[in-house]
């Protein structure tokens, strides 16, 4: 597998125009998403990671397998960024989730060692409302026991079924271990096949 960073935009309009699906990858801010990137594509330098959140500020695009694009959006709900940085990454993020036509599924990710916080459900709501595919990627798996990983997905997933009919796809992954990785690259895959 290989993966190649393209290109960084500050909006949708700057994007890069293509013809191939593309995923993208959002959450809270600290949530492990570059990690799962680099973790999904075996190349620990892919994507920045650091240690501190709100690192990613741009729309980041990224080709694999010269077949599809990977996206890194920016991580919502930063606490320490000013509010009009933080008004600027929430245009920027609802801009392309709404716009982008290559957009064939977002991946929402949560971390599983926390109980549902207000901001990705205010998120997955906004998702549900414009129609927008997405599935739910919950993080840091190898943190829990697997009896208390699997109660806090089944809360997840009851707290979703309080306002979803139905629950979107999930998958349980883990950066470290790679827990899950394997699942979600054939979810992807599936979806190649059948564009």
């Amino acid at each position: 597998m290989t993966a190649r960073f393209i290109t960084s935009s500050t909006d949708v309009k700057d994007c890069l125009r293509h013809s191939k699906p593309e995923y993208a990858f959002i959450g809270r801010s600290n949530v492990g998403k570059s990690s799962l990137i680099n973790a999904l594509c075996h190349d620990p330098k892919l994507a920045k990671t650091s240690q501190k959140p709100g690192k990613t500020l741009l729309i980041n695009q990224f080709l694999v397998d010269d077949d599809w694009y990977l996206v890194d959006l920016p991580g919502y709900g930063y606490a320490r960024a000013s509010k009009e940085q933080l008004a600027k990454l929430k245009t920027m993020i609802e801009r392309y989730c709404l716009y982008r036509e290559q957009l064939t599924s977002l991946f929402v990710l949560i971390d599983v060692r926390l109980e549902p916080q207000k901001v990705d459900m205010d998120f997955i709501s906004f998702l549900g409302e414009n129609g927008i595919p997405f599935a739910l990627v919950f993080t840091k798996a190898d943190k829990l026991g697997t009896g208390r990983l699997k109660m806090n997905v089944n809360d997840y997933k009851h707290k979703l079924l309080e306002h979803w009919e139905e629950l979107p796809p999930c998958f349980v992954t883990s950066a470290e271990t790679g827990m899950g990785t394997e699942e979600l690259l054939n979810y992807i895959n599936e979806i190649n096949k059948s564009l």
